[in-house]
């Protein structure tokens, strides 16, 4: 029966890390969207690390990339498409797990 229980945990702990590192992943890879974003807008500095900082709590309104989606574009107007954004967040998914892997 231990040898269950050890198991258990293993698996629990596993879960609860690459939750965590998911978790991790999507707010860098929100906070390049935003910095890009901010660049767009002409914003630098604190300006633009404030503007990608108001595009990660973006996130927490509901599942999955719409609300960032929407959120950017709102902002963006006619400088980016949805389609550009959407390929900027998976560009931006990518630089992520690399910063985070190194």
């Amino acid at each position: 029966m231990n040898t269950f229980d050890d198991r258990k945990k293993a698996f629990e702990s596993k879960y609860a890390n690459d939750a965590e590192m998911q978790f991790k992943v999507m707010a860098k890879r929100n906070k390049f969207v935003g910095l890009w974003a901010a660049e767009l807008l002409g914003k630098s500095g604190d300006d633009a690390e404030n503007y990608a900082k108001e595009v990660i709590k973006s996130d927490m309104e509901e599942a999955g990339d719409e609300d960032v989606i929407r959120k950017v574009k709102g902002d963006l107007g006619n400088l980016a498409t949805d389609e550009e954004i959407r390929a900027k967040l998976n560009e931006c998914y990518g630089k992520a797990m690399d910063d985070l892997a190194a």
